[in-house]
């Protein structure tokens, strides 16, 4: 039973805690929807404000150049990809005239002609 009692003890305790310190550490509903609105056009901006654009900025560069970089990558995978098929293609097509001109001679009969 006492054991039932701390463990309630120990919970209120905390709940009471979180309560006193949660008014301090978030902003009220009002401030946050109005955090970045709140001067005028002409006014300086905040230091806070500054920070959190400056955070958004680098944020938007970060992903446009990971954008960049896969879509460069995927590019030079494909570039490769059909340079190979052409020399596969190219090296069949040599093979198969090598075979359909072979004379049973080594090399080929092409290299063997005799000009009279």
């Amino acid at each position: 039973m006492a054991w039932r009692q701390l463990l309630l003890v120990a919970c209120f305790s905390a709940a009471v805690l979180l309560c006193s310190v949660g008014q301090k550490i978030f902003m009220q509903e009002s401030d946050a929807s109005n955090f970045l609105k709140k001067r005028g056009k002409r006014s300086p901006k905040s230091r806070d404000e500054v920070n959190a654009e400056n955070r958004q900025k680098l944020r938007a560069d970060e992903l446009r150049r990971e954008y960049h970089e896969e879509q460069r990558n995927e590019f030079e995978n494909f570039v490769e990809e059909q340079n190979d098929e052409q020399e596969e293609r190219n090296r069949e097509a040599i093979e198969q005239w090598r075979q359909w001109h072979y004379d049973g001679l080594y090399p080929s009969y092409l290299y063997n002609r005799h000009h009279i």
